[in-house]
This record gives C-alpha cells, structure tokens and sequence, in this order.
C-alpha cells in the first residue's frame, strides 16, 4: 500500500469528494446502472430504478448538467424524452465494477451471520 502524504492525502480526499458531488446519493449510480442497458424513457426509468417521477426528473438533470447522461425529445405525440448513457459516463465502469463485486462480497458476508 503506497504511504500517503499529508498533500497527497489531501488530494485524495478532494478526488474523493468531487466524485460524491457527482453520482453521491441514492439514486445517480442506480440509474447509471440501469442505463447501460441503452435508452430508456421517463417512466421505464421510474419503473426499473423504483423512483418517484419528481426525485427522477431531479437526479437526470444533476446527471445530465455533469455529462453523464444525455436527454433526447422525441417527436411524438404525446411527447416523449430519451435518456442514455454519454461516451464519458463510461469513465465510471471500473468504479460500477468494483462497488458490485464490493456489495456482492458484502451481502455474502451479512447473510453467512444470521
């Protein structure tokens, strides 16, 4: 394990912290998971990621104000919007990959105690 500096650790901590700004909270990396598997409209998201219409509306404008995730109006009638993953959202790959495992590991470790 490489020892940290007080500079270096301060860095760290600051990478760490506006990576949290960008997909912190509840609902960002669920959506971006669900996302991966291609365009999505409104009310699929809402379904797939068990989220309420107006705290999804709220988290895709944050994702998509940070270049995440694009939005798309069709020319339908009614209306409707698409939403898909950017080419820089797959930035986030390793981090995904490593949080399942890291949560598969941990769920495994949580029920092998009861």
């Amino acid at each position: 394990m490489k020892k940290h500096t007080s500079e270096s650790c301060s860095q760290a901590k600051l990478a760490i912290r506006d990576t949290l700004d960008v997909v912190g909270g509840k609902w960002k990396l669920v959506l971006i998971s669900v996302l991966q598997g291609g365009k999505k409209g409104f009310n699929e998201l809402s379904r797939e990621a068990g989220i309420s219409p107006r705290i999804l509306s709220k988290e895709l404008q944050e994702l998509e104000m940070n270049g995440l995730v694009t939005r798309e109006v069709c020319n339908t009638k009614p209306v409707t919007v698409q939403y898909e993953l950017t080419e820089y959202s797959r930035s986030l790959y390793e981090v995904l990959q490593a949080m399942e495992k890291w949560g598969h590991q941990h769920r495994k470790k949580m029920f092998s105690k009861a």
